[in-house]
């Protein structure tokens, strides 16, 4: 039986080099993707938070008196959460060890040291009633803001003080909503897979893939 023997004609040698490298080439841009899938879902979030309304989920409307307040104390306007920005700024992407993270570290603090890892998980969750003890200092403060704002005039007579307050933050989820709306595995893969599509089109060797095809 005679041998067989075969030839490659046309300019394979970029081809072949590309499919050799294929695995390092696919990872790095599946992980070129991911970033970009990740940024995608920050700049959701930050919408979001702007919008008032995560994954089109409105956010309970802030109380009078948290306004009041806010007003007393020389914040603008009345969107729930953005009242420093530092809540919003503190949104990030995190890539270690290949891992990418999305959300708000826990090394991240507020302009006076508070966690605002804490605070996000707080308002996306909300709270159980907080039973707050009032000290002398803390009802003038209230009394000055509701006074200010003319919001103690709409709370009826004053009722005798028992010394404390009941609040309870309500949940304002910024983080479930977008990724109940956009992490759909059905439209995530899809989503991810053209990303990677992307980031290997036209790129050094593959190209000359693409050309051959």
């Amino acid at each position: 039986m005679a041998g067989l023997s075969s030839r490659i004609f046309g300019e394979w040698g970029p081809v072949l080099k590309a499919l050799k490298n294929a695995p390092r080439d696919i990872g790095e841009a599946k992980h070129r993707a991911l970033l970009k899938e990740a940024e995608f879902f920050r700049g959701k979030v930050i919408e979001g938070l702007r919008d008032q309304a995560p994954g089109g989920v409105a956010f309970k409307p802030l109380s009078p008196a948290t306004i009041a307040m806010r007003q007393f104390l020389g914040f603008k306007g009345t969107k729930a959460l953005l009242a420093h920005g530092d809540l919003m700024k503190s949104v990030t992407v995190h890539d270690v060890d290949e891992r990418i993270f999305v959300g708000v570290l826990r090394t991240a603090k507020t302009q006076d040291g508070k966690s605002l890892a804490d605070i996000a998980e707080l308002n996306e969750n909300g709270s159980q009633p907080i039973v707050i003890h009032m000290t002398p200092k803390m009802a003038a403060l209230l009394h000055a803001a509701f006074k200010a704002s003319g919001y103690g005039n709409r709370m009826g007579p004053p009722v005798p003080s028992t010394g404390v307050i009941v609040v309870q933050v309500p949940a304002r989820p910024f983080f479930g909503p977008i990724f109940a709306l956009h992490g759909n595995p059905a439209v995530a893969n899809k989503r991810f897979a053209e990303r990677v599509a992307k980031e290997m089109k036209g790129k050094g060797p593959w190209k000359a893939v693409a050309d051959l095809l």
